[in-house]
Formats: C-alpha cells, sequence, structure tokens
C-alpha cells in the first residue's frame, strides 16, 4: 500500500476499535488508537504474511507485548482478512474468539498469546533466535508500550537480543507517556529510555509514530541494519484521533457509551474523507 492507502487503513482500524469495544463495554482504546498508525504500517505494507494460511512458516512474525491493545491487533487481522469483520462484534464476550487479550491458540493470524506485560520481547527474540538457526529470512516485528519499559523482563530481553545480534528483530515502543495510573514519569520514570536502548546494544530510530512515511523509512532502515537489533522509538498520543480521548489517562481501559461512540466516529468519518 502506499503511503495515502495506509492512512486511509489507519483511520479504518481507528472505527474497527470503536465499532468493536461498544457491544463489549469493555477493552482499551486509548493505546489501541496510539499504535494504530503502526499497526497498519506493519499489517497493510511492511509484513510478508498470508491470511489464508495464518501459519505459513516463512512468514514475517508480528508480537503485540502490550496485549491490552488486542482491539488494534483484532482489526488489523480482520481487515486482512484472516477472518470476518462480524469477529469483531464478539469482542470480550463469553464463546466468543476474541478475547481482551490476544490467544494464539483460538485466532488466526495470532503469533503470540500476550496479556502480562513485560514478556513480549522475551518471545520475539525466541522466534528471531530461532529464524536465524532455521536460515529462514522472515523478521518479526514486537509492539511495546512505555508502561512495560519498568519491567525488569523487558531489559533482560533487551540484552539478549543485542548478545546473540538478532538484526532480524524491530521493535517498536509505543511511546505516549501514559499508563494506567497516570503519567509514566510519575509512575516509574523510565527516562531516558533512547540512552538506555542504545546501551543495551541497539540500533535506535526516533519517529513520530503517526507519521506513516517516517514509518516507512525506518522500517527500511531497520532492515538495511545489520548485526544488531532495531527499536522505533514511537512517539504517540494516546486516544490519537479522537478528541475527547487524546491524551487523557482516563481512556486507558474504559469503553466509551453509544453517545460517544458516536461522537468518535463522527470524528473519524470527517477525517477520512479529507484522505479521499
Amino acid at each position: 500500500m502506499s503511503v495515502l492507502e495506509v492512512k486511509r487503513m489507519a483511520n479504518q482500524l481507528r472505527q474497527d476499535i470503536i465499532t468493536e469495544l461498544l457491544p463489549a463495554k469493555s477493552g482499551h482504546p486509548g493505546g489501541s488508537l496510539s499504535a494504530a498508525d503502526i499497526v497498519a504500517t506493519l499489517y497493510f505494507h511492511e509484513m510478508r504474511i498470508k491470511p489464508e494460511d495464518p501459519s505459513w512458516v516463512d512468514r514475517d512474525r508480528f508480537v503485540l507485548s502490550k496485549g491490552h491493545a488486542a482491539p488494534v491487533l483484532y482489526a488489523a487481522l480482520a481487515e486482512k482478512g484472516f477472518f470476518s469483520k462480524e469477529e469483531l462484534l464478539g469482542l470480550r464476550q463469553t464463546g466468543r474468539m476474541l478475547q481482551g487479550h490476544p490467544d494464539m491458540k483460538k485466532t488466526p493470524g495470532v503469533d503470540m498469546s500476550t496479556g502480562s506485560l513485560g514478556q513480549g520481547l522475551s518471545a520475539a527474540n525466541g522466534m528471531a533466535l530461532a529464524g536465524k538457526l532455521d536460515k529462514k529470512d522472515y523478521r518479526v516485528y514486537v509492539v511495546m508500550g512505555d508502561g512495560e519499559m519498568a519491567e525488569g523482563q523487558i531489559w533482560e530481553a533487551a540484552m539478549a537480543a543485542a548478545h546473540y545480534k538478532l538484526d532480524n528483530i524491530t521493535g517498536i515502543l509505543d511511546y505516549n507517556g501514559l499508563q494506567i495510573d497516570g503519567t509514566t514519569d510519575q509512575v516509574m520514570s523510565t527516562s531516558p529510555l533512547l540512552d538506555k536502548w542504545q546501551a543495551f546494544g541497539w540500533h535506535v530510530i526516533e519517529v513520530d509514530g503517526h507519521d506513516i512515511e517516517q514509518l516507512f523509512t525506518a522500517f527500511e532502515e531497520a532492515k538495511a541494519t545489520k548485526g544488531k537489533p532495531t527499536l522505533l522509538l514511537a512517539k504517540t498520543i494516546k486516544g490519537k484521533g479522537i478528541s475527547f480521548m487524546e491524551n487523557q489517562v482516563g481512556w486507558h481501559g474504559n469503553a466509551p457509551s453509544a453517545e460517544q461512540a458516536e461522537q468518535a466516529l463522527a470524528e473519524l468519518r470527517e477525517e477520512a474523507s479529507h484522505l479521499g
């Protein structure tokens, strides 16, 4: 897809997120919306995948370490054709496929079950190391939240990825500055993150996580970087795209009411109309 087409898809993913959360009456809109441009770029431009064959051995792998942002992953999988969009309306409902956190055993296209924060990078390392050992050329992408940077396992995994020279892994840090209880600096400051990741042996690229052109360029740079893993330090806005949700910590884990959902969808459709 072109830059414009990915922008349109990111907008559609945001609409899908709101559509999912309304019947569920629960979920995590803020961090799903902040990651929409990143996920749209990965699934509709960057990653080599086959919706008709979710277990294709040569596919690129994706790990959503911040598993509570499952709505944006489900939206991308549905739009890509891994399953029907009708499934989105069953989010978090008993007996339905799409639960509150991704389940690799029940949902086509999910490469790793996540939800316990801090564990996704370790799993991604395993996939990347397996690719090296099997002489495969697939790449592994892992989206992490800035809140989970306070987890020690993240830094053990960061150290291991550099030690094993896993240049086939790209980490993307959704750096929106907010977590469930407040700002990341207030809850547990992990700044300066750029310096830390570089000190752990990673190639770090700073990007605007909502700028599709920057994301295109950054992913190309990551693929060209040899001998070390790459991290995209992606500055984002929690609740991006919906005026009353942007930068509001209260929307970390609360679903919109019917009236709020209507307003949110109206704003997103207005934006879509300007994208042509």
